[in-house]
């Protein structure tokens, strides 16, 4: 069994993806027309995401890849999900968190630095 040594960077990581993906569920839930769009929007664009984001990955990073993806493509998946996540904070008129938010992702990615270059060459 390989073990995997977990840092600050892979702790922050996995915080901000569940945020991102709470985001874009509260955005959902006050973004639909009425309670069944709600519902829908709530539930359905945060359980695709997190379907996305677990289902396409790069081998070993760590672990098996259920659909293994170019790393460059599973940057751009994370950022997408991320930006989209930061959008809908600003679309929700919390600008302030939305900052705050965006922040911590570049300041994840720039911690997580020798993963990125890793993506770029597995």
């Amino acid at each position: 069994m390989k073990m995997y040594a977990i840092s600050l960077g892979d702790v922050l990581h996995f915080a901000l993806e569940l945020c991102a993906f709470g985001a874009l569920g509260v955005w959902g839930f006050q973004t639909g027309e009425n309670g069944l769009g709600r519902a829908a929007l709530g539930i359905g664009v945060p359980l695709a995401a997190a379907v996305l984001w677990g289902v396409f990955r790069v081998p070993n990073d760590p672990g098996p890849a259920t659909v293994a993806v170019p790393g460059w493509l599973r940057l751009i998946l994370e950022l997408g999900i991320l930006g989209l996540s930061v959008w809908a904070v600003f679309r929700m008129h919390q600008n302030g968190l939305a900052f705050a938010f965006a922040v911590a992702i570049l300041i994840d990615y720039l911690l997580m630095i020798k993963r990125i270059l890793w993506l770029f060459n597995p």
